[in-house]
């Protein structure tokens, strides 16, 4: 029963997180031999305030 945690910075759509469940799902049963049933897949929204990369806040970073 495995379960994956996507964290994403905010801002992903309803269809692409489907879309992005529906491909780690094929790819879990594929690898694993897992039934589709069997595979959960979390969702984390994490706000640009909350995320940083080499030091510095993506709240902060002007591109």
């Amino acid at each position: 029963m495995p379960t994956i945690r996507v964290e994403l910075m905010e801002g992903r759509t309803p269809e692409q997180k489907r879309d992005l469940a529906k491909a780690l799902t094929e790819a879990t049963c594929k690898t694993l031999g897992s039934s589709p049933e069997a595979v959960d897949v979390l969702f984390f929204d994490i706000k640009k305030h909350d995320w940083s990369t080499g030091g510095v806040l993506w709240s902060n970073k002007t591109s």
